[in-house]
């Protein structure tokens, strides 16, 4: 299956290149991502106008023109189901994304999307059937949403417990840490 990484930002403050380690975020994304066994390729959606900062960290950047994200995700939709993550999450555990496609492939529902107790859905963690997002995205446009955590709410989806999953591997939380800015990657000082 493909990943997707999204990397394009709507807000002056979101930035994907944030370094962590000497690595730009969105990079060490792409290199989760691969490290899992049921991704055999991962594309990233990018704004046109930052394809050449971005074509310098991740192998296969897709620029797209667009007004939001979510706009960005419908003109780059694939044909095959995929695997979505947002582009500044380094944490990213590679047995929830192989686990949530196992999930997808066995039930074959129109997504797959972790939720916590409280409903909310994390859809950059999520296996989406292309078709169904797309008239997912058409009825919450049509409705003047432009959030995509509001699209999915137009989906038969398959929401995956993340508590459940934690209590068998507490490192799943891991996975939706986002970086944000500096401070979430600065280092406590030693004395």
């Amino acid at each position: 299956m493909k990943a997707y990484i999204l990397a394009f930002p709507e807000k002056r403050w979101e930035n994907y290149t944030i370094p962590v380690n000497d690595e730009p975020v969105v990079k060490l994304t792409e290199r989760r991502l691969l490290m899992s066994k049921r991704i055999d390729g991962v594309l990233t959606i990018v704004r046109n106008d930052k394809l050449k900062t971005y074509s310098l960290h991740v192998s296969n950047p897709v620029p797209v023109s667009a007004k939001n994200k979510m706009e960005a995700l419908l003109k780059a939709l694939p044909d095959e189901p995929f695997f979505l993550v947002e582009g500044n999450m380094p944490l990213l555990m590679p047995f929830l994304v192989n686990y949530l496609i196992g999930v997808y492939y066995e039930n074959e529902p129109e997504a797959v999307i972790p939720v916590w107790r409280d409903g909310s859905a994390e859809v950059f963690h999520a296996v989406y059937e292309p078709d169904a997002l797309e008239n997912a995205i058409g009825s919450a446009t049509a409705e003047g949403y432009t959030s995509l955590s509001k699209a999915v709410e137009f989906l038969d989806y398959e929401p995956v417990s993340i508590e459940e999953l934690s209590k068998r591997n507490p490192k799943v939380t891991l996975s939706f840490f986002r970086v944000k800015n500096l401070l979430d990657v600065a280092l406590p000082k030693q004395t």
